[in-house]
């Protein structure tokens, strides 16, 4: 059965050093007063619009490498190839799909400074990035807690249109998971609306060879 995760909008700490970075900043560099500041208010100014959800589920996962080139993955209903998800998950016994978004009103004010304020635009556009990153980290933390407790370790999350896995199996995500109920919309190019919105796997490998975790079958 999926879980949901709905903190509050002030609980994603703003990371204004991350959005120098979406911006092509590098940790060397010392960005002007002037953007430093826009920064700040940009990131302010979106943070109380967030709407951040989530859900996850865990399914448990066979691993079968068919040969150098091909790995096959099994979970649920679903059995596909994929020689780079396949190396992420090496070993695990379990894998967790997730799905994350921090609402709609963050695409309608990256959308309304577009024509407004090109800069700006820009800024919210790191932004959004930004904060998506700090909720699928909150996320990311609570499930490693969860699998730490019944004696899993968890894999770095990997997303569809990574490597040689195709965003086809964003459909199988929508499927699986309630993404409905986050708000969230599949369109026909397989990219998701809202923008700032995130699908991921994450792998759980068992520390102990056996382990406990809730699982759907």
């Amino acid at each position: 059965m999926a879980q949901f995760f709905f903190p509050q909008a002030q609980e994603l700490k703003a990371d204004n050093s991350e959005t120098l970075h979406y911006l092509g900043y590098k940790k060397i560099d010392i960005p002007e007063e002037k953007i430093s500041k826009l920064v700040e208010e940009c990131s302010s100014q979106m943070q109380k619009i967030l709407q951040p959800r989530a859900c996850w589920e865990t399914f448990d996962l066979k691993i079968e490498k068919i040969n150098e080139e091909k790995t096959q993955i099994s979970f649920a209903d679903l059995s596909f190839e994929s020689k780079d998800l396949g190396r992420n998950l090496k070993d695990c016994k379990k894998v967790t799909l997730l799905a994350a978004t921090i609402g709609p009103q963050v695409d309608s004010l990256i959308r309304k400074n577009q024509i407004l304020d090109p800069v700006k635009a820009a800024i919210f556009q790191a932004c959004g990035s930004m904060f998506i990153e700090v909720l699928i980290d909150m996320l990311n933390k609570k499930i490693k807690e969860e699998g730490l407790s019944q004696g899993y370790t968890c894999k770095p999350r990997y997303s569809p249109g990574y490597g040689d896995l195709s965003l086809q199996i964003q459909k199988d995500f929508f499927r699986l998971l309630p993404c409905s109920k986050l708000g969230l919309t599949l369109m026909d190019t397989l990219i998701m609306a809202p923008e700032k919105s995130v699908t991921a796997f994450i792998g759980l490998k068992s520390t102990s060879g056996q382990g406990t975790l809730r699982s759907s079958p």
